[in-house]
């Protein structure tokens, strides 16, 4: 009887040991995988930010490029009382091609809604055979060349008049 008492506790043992390393095992490839997870996560952190940082970038280089300056507006706004600018057609872009006023419409605003410092809310676009008029208000001329500038960078616009009004 003592025998196979002894036989029992030994088999126990062993396999209490063999789930012991089991388990081991399972912990241990659950933080390879939560590494890897982690990893993968701060990987495209990165990437976002940086692409962040590159559409700042263009975009503040299309503002140039566009005479988009609160001193080119400012100049611009107290002449007429409206601010116009037009790009030329993008290489590879067909001279007539059409594209729908509603979907560059959505465009904007969609863009206007992703930018913390425009309101989608105040800036009213409309869009007629690729010709796009913002009105409402913006709180620096700043802003309503940021807002122009987001309306040129989108395909299917030809040029861009603003009726913007500056209320700060």
């Amino acid at each position: 009887m003592k025998k196979h008492l002894i036989s029992i506790s030994l088999l126990a043992l062993l396999l209490a040991s063999c789930s012991k390393q089991q388990t081991e095992e399972a912990k241990d490839k659950t933080v390879a995988v939560a590494e890897k997870a982690k990893d993968a996560v701060n990987t495209a952190v990165d990437k976002t930010a940086d692409a962040a940082v590159k559409v700042k970038d263009a975009i503040g280089d299309k503002m140039t490029e566009w005479k988009l300056s609160p001193d080119d507006l400012k100049d611009d706004f107290q002449k007429t009382g409206r601010i116009v600018r037009s790009k030329s057609a993008a290489a590879g872009q067909r001279v007539g091609e059409v594209f729908d006023d509603a979907r560059i419409v959505t465009a904007i605003k969609g863009k206007y809604l992703t930018d913390n410092r425009l309101s989608a809310f105040a800036v009213s676009v409309s869009a007629d055979k690729g010709i796009v008029t913002l009105s409402g208000s913006v709180k620096s001329l700043d802003l309503a060349g940021r807002a122009m500038a987001l309306a040129l960078d989108t395909d299917g616009v030809t040029s861009v008049v603003s009726v913007l009004t500056v209320t700060p």
